[in-house]
């Protein structure tokens, strides 16, 4: 197996993972260290080729960075990603060799589930490495984070709601959701329950008649979804869906999703601002998920009773960063942005 360096400015170290036994092709990004290891999922998806695996892979792992420090969490940021349909290429030599690789970080970063992966296939990399998480066996193990990503998802729909039409109530609400993986299916059982109505895409046919069958939702095209008349828009999907083509399409009045990176380029949360719809900033509504995943990494005992108390905490981040940009009338993805990094300079002071 070969691990090759990678040119990455603004970024701590970026390896290339090459093993001809296995098959395996991916890349390990660590963007910071600054708060402790890095730590962030690991995505396998059939990129369109090796520049396209890097591109995803830096802007996640700068994503983490930033979704780790907005929820208070000892961590840095880091990413990985497997170049690969995880429908066909996926199989325990790879992933026994992305363990090996993992291992060979030495600490520096920690690796848990995200697109295309599942808890299975964490114990599989397991057996190679210690620097992983979202078992779903062992004294500390937290598991499916996606369940917790969802709530994390709920709370910040809820809380936008509260800012965008005075009232945190979701009954009778349209919520548009992009992208029925576990998360969205997660955040649809949520969001029905607390009366809201749904409409859905998703690339694949079946969880779109699940959601349809199990909630009542309205399900359109992919591409109809940008265009889909609701009250809030959730992406749950892949990122960069939010930029100067998609953005004049949306008939909603806020913005809260799950997925990771939204934002095309930073100019695009100025220009939800100015279309006078209110962005909940991804990497404080979608830190659910790496505050279960802290759990294990910290050894965190009464892991039910810290994971409430740091979603609760997320959620009043993201009420101040709401707060404090309806104050000063700018985007609130930039206040967030200021507060995050204010927090990392106070951590390198």
């Amino acid at each position: 197996m070969k691990l090759i360096p990678v040119d990455a400015p603004g970024h701590e170290q970026v390896v290339r993972i090459e093993d001809s036994e296995s098959g395996l092709s991916g890349i390990i990004a660590v963007h910071s260290t600054q708060l402790g290891p890095a730590a962030g999922g690991l995505r396998m998806r059939p990129y369109d080729g090796f520049e396209a695996a890097l591109e995803d892979a830096l802007r996640l792992s700068r994503g983490m960075t930033f979704k780790n420090a907005a929820a208070g969490l000892p961590l840095g940021g880091g990413k990985a990603v497997i170049i690969g349909d995880p429908a066909r290429d996926k199989s325990p030599e790879v992933l026994h060799a992305f363990g090996r690789a993992v291992e060979a970080m030495q600490g520096q970063y920690w690796t848990a589930e995200d697109m295309g992966m599942t808890p299975r296939d964490m114990a599989e990399i397991g057996t190679q490495t210690d620097y992983v998480a979202g078992l779903a066996d062992g004294a500390y193990a937290s598991g499916d984070p996606s369940p917790i990503t969802a709530r994390g998802i709920f709370n910040a729909i809820h809380t936008t709601a509260r800012h965008r039409f005075g009232s945190a109530d979701l009954t009778g609400r349209r919520v548009a959701i992009q992208g029925l993986g576990h998360v969205g299916l997660h955040l649809c059982r949520f969001l029905h329950g607390a009366g809201a109505r749904l409409v859905v895409t998703d690339v694949s046919d079946a969880p779109m008649r699940q959601a349809v069958e199990m909630f009542g939702a309205q399900a359109v095209a992919t591409d109809a979804i940008y265009g889909a008349e609701a009250d809030i828009f959730a992406p749950c999907a892949i990122g960069a869906i939010l930029n100067e083509i998609t953005i004049p399409q949306l008939q909603v009045s806020a913005v809260a999703g799950g997925a990771n990176n939204q934002l095309a380029t930073a100019d695009d949360g100025q220009r939800l601002h100015e279309c006078g719809i209110l962005y909940a900033p991804d990497f404080v509504a979608n830190g659910g998920g790496i505050i279960n995943v802290a759990t294990e990494i910290l050894r965190i005992g009464n892991r039910e009773i810290w994971v409430g108390e740091k979603l609760e905490a997320l959620d009043d981040t993201m009420d101040r960063i709401l707060t404090r940009a309806r104050q000063l009338s700018v985007s609130p993805n930039g206040v967030a942005e200021a507060i995050v990094t204010e927090r990392l300079q106070k951590a390198a002071a």
